[in-house]
């Protein structure tokens, strides 16, 4: 029996250091080794992606091919344009392959693919090995180590992983890389459905992903946004790439109070060029950094700095066990975990723009991207709040800095995701999750799942009473709001006395500013203004919190029954519920401001609130 013949198969793991599934590789000693990458035609067309986050993941495959090629210039990172459930059966028998390694997925598609992909080598003939690099443990195992049972919290995951064992030790690169072998495509390539494709608005030219298995010129080289039929350029500054991600990390821990006193709270999500914080989530999540060289790189500096050091939830390594502690979840859980419908830990509450529903072979399951307009004022807030025009300054600057450079602050996006839920606009966390998944370069779909229903106060966290305000918490760490001048430039010379609060403004402050608050920034736009507040936040913070109190109250769960057939509804108009799904709400409220900024005399206002104050004000004004 010959020597033998490996495909290595990357995928969330892009990079050469620390991959425990490449050591296995390489440790059967293969006469040859194909570095591949498939285009998944799920990740394509199936989740929503903005070109930011493609760029990212073509510079990290980029930065690997040069690696591989560093080691054997013969070999490089090979890309082939097809799915993998159909592609890989035909390389095995046209390469002659004897064995497919791979790091083992933790996310719900992503697990079922490979079940498909490991039975069908089985009956090639070809032997499947798998190993976990993803995370700090091995997910499965601390789900066992926990009952069974999705880890809820920081401390479940600590205890499971003792239970697992020590975190292992990053290892070492490869010195080197067997030549690949030959490597014909002469059989037919399965093109797949196109249809629906989620990332259509981002395509105005020709897709062209899939017309040629080893790309155009034949060459397997790295995709390009333009194949993909995407002209607008990306737009973010952050590049991607295992050589950056290394010296980033050599940056970080060579100010060692910083690294070893860090803490995560105490960082400004206002700050920028640079950012208070590492800026090492998408390299997390395209493979470029290994979490275990992350963690091992806080953990030995933490013991060496001694007191005064910073500990988990807050610290380095705290972030890195957040991130477990939502994988492990998503693992126990599975395709559930990212969405309400089904979801036995995840509080149903009746948010408004709830998504659609399809009926499946396994039950009722919601429509990715699609949802009811059930109020039309919860629309146009959601619309407002991604356009970053809420009104709230702090707010727009953020939802414009994810937008442009497809990342902001963690409590940036606490900000915004409890400003679009339970904080004012109680919309569903599955909307702001959706622009998230299509903006963010990091977005990891287990931590984008699990942190909007922890900002939520659907799961993981319930102290929903605590919302953060617009106005305070931007306050907090930028008094002058440099940030939002730079973000939300018709504001860029108002006074700082009232650019957390613009609607406050004198008309003298407004004119020498050169703005005027009008319009809701959506319709028929105008130079030199700014929108109206969407709703007087003290207000709608009370109106929520009283909704969301009584729906823990009521205490539904995403696989209740109740939730499934719809008679949950029966139990929140007994409570006396209005802010919910299928009703209204407020909807009144949405004629609360006009065009101009103006109160609207439709019926009597039950409370005016400091904003209808301020719209009397600027009518006797005008």
């Amino acid at each position: 029996m010959g020597k033998p013949r490996v495909i290595y198969w990357f995928r969330t793991d892009l990079r050469l250091h620390d991959s425990p599934a490449l050591k296995a590789a390489l440790d059967l000693g293969p006469s040859v080794l194909w570095p591949i990458f498939t285009w998944d035609p799920h990740y394509v067309y199936r989740v929503k992606g903005g070109v930011n986050r493609w760029q990212f993941l073509f510079d990290c495959q980029t930065d690997l091919s040069e690696s591989i090629q560093k080691l054997n210039p013969k070999s490089k990172l090979f890309v082939l344009r097809e799915a993998p459930q159909t592609l890989l059966p035909k390389l095995f028998k046209a390469w002659n392959v004897t064995h497919l390694v791979f790091e083992k997925d933790t996310d719900a598609y992503a697990r079922e693919r490979d079940k498909i992909v490991v039975e069908l080598a089985k009956e090639a003939g070809v032997q499947v090995i798998t190993k976990y690099g993803r995370t700090l443990w091995d997910s499965d195992e601390v789900d066992s180590e926990n009952g069974g049972k999705p880890t809820m919290s920081i401390a479940q995951l600590q205890a499971a992983g003792r239970k697992v064992g020590e975190i292992p030790r990053p290892i070492p690169a490869p010195n080197y890389l067997p030549d690949p072998g030959d490597m014909p495509v002469e059989f037919k390539q399965d093109r797949p459905e196109m249809e629906p494709d989620l990332n259509a608005s981002h395509r105005s030219e020709i897709d062209k992903t899939y017309s040629h298995i080893a790309g155009p010129k034949g060459d397997f080289a790295i995709a390009t946004l333009e194949e993909l039929g995407f002209s607008a350029p990306a737009t973010t500054p952050h590049r991607g790439g295992e050589t950056i991600a290394l010296k980033k990390l050599e940056e970080i821990f060579s100010d060692e109070e910083y690294a070893a006193t860090f803490q995560k709270p105490k960082t400004s999500p206002a700050a920028f060029e640079p950012q208070s914080t590492t800026l090492l989530s998408p390299m997390l999540h395209f493979g470029a950094l290994s979490s275990r060289l992350f963690y091992w790189s806080a953990q030995d500096l933490v013991d060496k700095y001694g007191k005064g050091a910073s500990t988990p939830p807050e610290s380095l390594t705290g972030q890195l066990l957040f991130r477990d502690m939502y994988f492990a979840a998503q693992a126990a859980i599975g395709s559930p975990f990212v969405r309400t419908l089904n979801n036995a830990y995840c509080r149903f509450i009746p948010w408004h723009l709830p998504s659609k529903v399809e009926a499946t072979d396994v039950g009722n399951n919601a429509i990715s991207g699609e949802y009811h307009v059930d109020s039309p004022q919860a629309e146009q807030w959601f619309l407002r709040w991604k356009a970053g025009v809420t009104g709230f300054p702090f707010v727009d600057a953020l939802m414009r800095q994810l937008c442009v450079e497809g990342w902001i602050h963690h409590l940036g996006r606490h900000m915004v995701a409890c400003f679009l839920t339970r904080g004012g606009c109680y919309v569903h966390w599955e909307r702001g999750a959706d622009v998230f998944e299509e903006w963010l370069i990091d977005h990891e779909p287990a931590c984008n799942a699990g942190n909007w229903q922890w900002l939520s106060c659907s799961a993981f966290y319930s102290q929903y009473y605590r919302c953060y305000s617009p106005v305070a918490f931007g306050q907090k760490w930028d008094k002058r709001g440099e940030f939002i001048r730079k973000w939300v430039p018709e504001l860029k010379h108002l006074d700082e006395k009232f650019i957390y609060e613009p609607w406050k403004a004198t008309r003298a402050a407004l004119d020498k500013a050169g703005v005027r608050i009008e319009g809701d920034g959506l319709h028929e736009k105008k130079n030199g203004t700014y929108p109206a507040p969407m709703f007087d936040f003290g207000e709608r913070r009370g109106t929520c919190i009283a909704a969301m109190k009584r729906a823990y109250s009521i205490g539904l769960h995403g696989n209740d029954d109740r939730v499934k057939n719809g008679t949950w509804k029966e139990l929140f108009e007994k409570a006396g519920e209005t802010e919910m799904e299928g009703l209204g709400g407020s909807d009144n409220r949405e004629k609360h401001m006009n065009q101009t900024g103006h109160q609207e005399e439709e019926g009597r206002e039950a409370k005016e609130g400091p904003m209808d104050r301020y719209a009397k004000k600027l009518k006797r004004s005008t």
